[in-house]
Parts: C-alpha cells; structure tokens; sequence
C-alpha cells in the first residue's frame, strides 16, 4: 500500500455545526502532505480525530492499511499548535515522561534525547524549567518530544510560530531529514512560502469540505495561465512593442530585471508554444528575461477560497 494514512468520508458536527463534510484525504509514505485552509475551515478538527483526541461521526481512519486504533498512537507524532508542554516541570524530566507515554524504556529515552539535545545545541537546558525558556527553545523541546519515538506519521500543526529565521531553517532542514529517513509529515500551515519549500501533496478544506487535493505541482500546473515575463532590449523600442501587443495578451510587468528597456507578462494561447514566442521575440529584440510565469502555493490558495 502506498498511502500510509487514509481519511475515507471523514463526518464531524458539534452541535449544529458541521466542522467537516465527508472530507477524505490520502497520504503518500514519505510524503509531506500540506493540509490547508482558512481559520475555522476544519483542518484542527481532522488533525484531532488523526490522533484520536475526538472521533469521526461518519467515515474512518486508517493508518499503514489498519482502521485506526488506541494502539497506533505510538505510531504518531503530533507537535500541535497550541503548544502542550507542563511550565514548571524540568525540560529533561518532561521529555523523558513524554517519551515514556510514547512506549519507550527510560534508558532508550535518555539516549535518543542526548542525540537530539546534541544535535540542537540545547544540553544545558535540561535541568531548566519550561518557563525559564523563551518561546522558540520551548518549540524546539516541542520538537524533540515529538519526534523522540521515530513515529511513522508526523503532524506538525504551525512548527514554526516563535522561531526566528535562523532556528526555522534549522527545524525545516530536520523535517526533510526525517522525511528522507522514511517519516511521513502531515503539515498544516498558513505561512505558504513553507508549503513551496516542504509540501510534495496538498489539500485544502474550505468552510468543511475538501475544495483541492493532488500533487502541488499538478495543481500548479492546472492553475498556470500560460504567461511569461518577458524582459526584452531594442533601438525600436516602440515599433517593437507595437508588434507584439498586435500579436498577444500583454500586461505590465514588474520584475525586477537589469535591462528596463521593455518589461511585459505576455500571454500565449493553447497553440502557441513558448519556444514560438520565444522565437517571436529574438527576431526583433535581445531577450534579456525570459521566465514562465507559475501561480504561487499563496496565489493558488486565495484563488481557491475566494471561489468557493
């Protein structure tokens, strides 16, 4: 089986109101699955019932083939949101109870945070307590005891709210780390220059449903309009321009480019190629800019809520 997690018409209503609507999303192993969506869309909820904080009214879960049970939750690795962490409790002490919820020996525990503590810089804070810290090295404990067990499944829920750049990078380049090891992450976001770098899949709930899913860059490629910045050089400069805006869609532009003789977002139809336009262009001018214009994770986001 290739999908290692598998909502199949997944129901949930609290009181009148319907939080999801027969929502089904699947997640490929190794994966790093995007789960997107406005505040209030659903998302928290179908991240909840993934780890069996509440259950589904209609449809179900599974996980590696199996319908979820209480036992798989050793399988999982959940960093939520709302981060959980005991204030007055000593980060070592706290890590090697979690770790223990999690069905680890005490001895085995001890070594996996030494590892990690190492790898992060952080072995003086063991015998801190969470609120001596400030929020970022609290996210990056959060960090740790979630993937201290080495689950099959990953749920980040914001991973990088309270991190400044420098330890966002860091955390993002251990995520892609536990991915190539053979982790499977399910990311939930509203910061979408993190899904262009991170997200292999995407779905985005909508006021309860599921409005898009598949590959991002399928998606990107159903959502591309057929355009291309054009940055382009030329003694005629007009008479060039006039020929052009003759033969195609043209738009302003606004990229930044070296040469500013002529900036433009020219569209092509369905039996134009890019290499015809780019041939077009050559013949009448030095092409400095030549760039096919993709809709952004952001541009697709906004387009797709604002239409449903």
């Amino acid at each position: 089986m290739n999908d290692l997690l598998v909502a199949d018409s997944v129901s949930k209503s609290y009181g009148n109101f319907k939080a999801l609507n027969q929502v089904s999303i699947a997640v490929p192993k190794g994966s790093i699955f995007g789960l997107l969506g406005p505040n209030g869309a659903g998302k928290t909820t179908l991240i909840r019932i993934i780890n069996q904080i509440t259950m589904p009214d209609e449809g179900r879960i599974l996980l590696d083939g199996q319908d979820l049970r209480p036992e798989h939750i050793k399988d999982i690795g959940y960093l939520p949101e709302e981060r959980g962490l005991y204030k007055s409790m000593k980060v070592g002490e706290q890590a090697l109870y979690l770790a223990q919820l999690k069905g680890m020996s005490k001895t085995e525990a001890k070594t996996r945070l030494k590892y990690w503590f190492d790898k992060l810089d952080i072995g003086d804070w063991w015998n801190k307590k969470i609120q001596e810290l400030s929020k970022g090295q609290a996210q990056k404990i959060q960090f740790v005891v979630t993937v201290l067990h080495r689950p099959k499944l990953l749920i980040f829920d914001e991973p990088f709210s309270g991190f400044d750049p420098i330890n966002a990078n860091l955390i993002k380049d251990e995520i892609l780390q536990l991915r190539e090891e053979g982790a499977t992450v399910i990311f939930s976001t509203h910061r979408m220059e993190s899904v262009e770098e991170l997200c292999d899949h995407i779905a985005l709930i909508h006021k309860s449903n599921k409005v898009l899913d598949g590959k991002l860059n399928d998606i990107k490629r159903q959502y591309k309009t057929n355009t291309f910045e054009v940055g382009l050089q030329s003694n005629k400069s007009e008479e060039v321009l006039h020929e052009i805006e003759n033969s195609f869609q043209v738009f302003p532009a606004t990229f930044k480019n070296l040469h500013d003789d002529i900036k433009l977002n020219i569209k092509i139809d369905e039996a134009t190629s890019p290499n015809d336009l780019l041939s077009f262009l050559t013949a009448r001018a030095e092409v400095h800019h030549f760039v096919e214009v993709l809709p952004s994770a952001n541009d697709i986001f906004i387009e797709t809520v604002t239409n449903n």
